[in-house]
C-alpha cells in the first residue's frame, strides 16, 4: 500500500445509513480514520452501519458515533458539525452523500415543480448547507502536514468530498430534476474548492454512474431490461460495485490527493466518454 493513502483523522459522513454513503464510511474506517460519525435521517440504519464499521476499522484507537439529522434543516446540519468538533476536537474529512432521485421520469415540459423543488432542496440546497457548515469548522483548525520520502508538505485544514453523479456532466432522458440538481452540486464543489483553497480546504466530487446499491440490485433482479441497458451502455458491461466508488472517496481524502481540488473524479467506466452504439 502507498503510505500516503492512509488516513488518521476524524470523519463525518452525511447519508451514511445505507448505499454509497455507508460504504464510504467503511472505506474511511478501513483506511485508518480515527473516528467516523454516521449522520443520517434514519437513526436505526445509521446505528447498524456504525456498528458494522468496527469490523473494518484499521486504527486501533477507532471510535464511531451516530448523529440523526436532516439536510433540509439548517439547524440540524449545524448541530451535526458542532457535535463532531465538540466530541472529537476537529473535522478532517467530510463526505456528503445525502440525495434523492427523480422518481418518475418526465421530460422537462412535464416536470412537476413540487418534485423539482424537493429534489433541489435536498440535492443542491441541503448539500450547500452541509458544505458551508463543514468549511466554517475547518477554517478554525490548525493545518496538518505530511512527511513523505521527498520531505514535508502542508496538506491543509480539511477535505470535503461530495457524492455527485455522472449526471453532473451529462443528461439522461426524463431525468431532468435529478440532472439539474447534480449539475448544481458540481458547481457547489467547484466554487467551494476555489474559494477556500487558500485556507487549506480541499473540496472535490466523486461522480459515479450505475452503482450496485440495494435499489439497483432489486431492479437488476426483477428487470432484465435494466441489465441489458447497463450491458449496452457501460463499456465493461456491468454496474460499479459500491467499493469502487467508496475507495475513491477515501483516496481523495488522503495525503496522496493533496494537490487535487475543486474538481471531480468520474467513476463511470468511460460511459460519458462517447456515444455507445453497440
Amino acid at each position: 500500500m502507498i503510505n500516503s493513502t492512509r488516513l488518521d483523522g476524524i470523519a463525518l459522513v452525511v447519508g451514511s445509513g445505507r448505499g454509497i454513503g455507508r460504504e464510504a464510511a467503511f472505506s474511511l474506517a478501513e483506511a485508518g480514520a480515527k473516528a467516523v460519525v454516521f449522520a443520517d435521517m434514519n437513526e436505526d440504519t445509521a446505528k447498524e452501519s456504525s456498528e458494522e464499521s468496527k469490523k473494518y476499522a484499521s486504527n486501533p484507537a477507532y471510535q464511531t458515533a451516530v448523529f440523526k439529522m436532516n439536510v433540509q434543516d439548517d439547524k440540524s446540519v449545524q448541530d451535526m458539525v458542532d457535535y463532531v468538533v465538540q466530541e472529537y476536537g476537529r473535522l478532517d474529512y467530510a463526505v456528503n452523500a445525502a440525495g434523492v432521485d427523480n422518481g418518475v421520469h418526465a421530460p422537462i415540459a412535464e416536470v412537476d415543480v413540487e418534485t423539482y423543488d424537493r429534489i433541489m432542496n435536498i440535492n443542491a440546497r441541503g448539500n450547500l448547507i452541509c458544505v458551508r457548515a463543514q468549511v466554517a469548522a475547518m477554517q478554525k483548525q490548525e493545518p496538518k502536514t505530511w512527511t513523505s520520502r521527498n520531505g514535508t508538505r502542508d496538506i491543509g485544514r480539511g477535505v470535503i468530498i461530495n457524492l455527485a453523479s455522472a449526471n453532473s456532466f451529462v443528461g439522461l432522458p426524463g431525468k431532468g430534476c435529478y440532472t439539474i440538481s447534480k449539475h448544481a452540486f458540481m458547481a457547489i464543489t467547484k466554487m467551494a474548492g476555489l474559494d477556500h483553497a487558500p485556507e487549506g480546504i480541499r473540496v472535490n466530487a466523486v461522480c459515479p454512474t450505475w452503482v450496485r446499491t440495494p435499489p439497483l440490485d432489486v431492479e437488476l433482479e426483477k428487470n432484465p431490461e435494466v441489465r441489458g441497458m447497463i450491458s449496452a451502455i457501460v463499456p465493461i458491461k456491468r454496474a460499479a460495485e459500491c467499493e469502487e466508488v467508496s475507495d475513491t472517496i477515501a483516496f481523495l481524502c488522503s495525503p496522496a490527493a493533496s494537490y487535487i481540488n475543486g474538481t471531480s473524479l468520474l467513476v463511470d467506466a468511460a460511459v460519458t466518454t462517447t456515444v455507445r452504439l453497440f
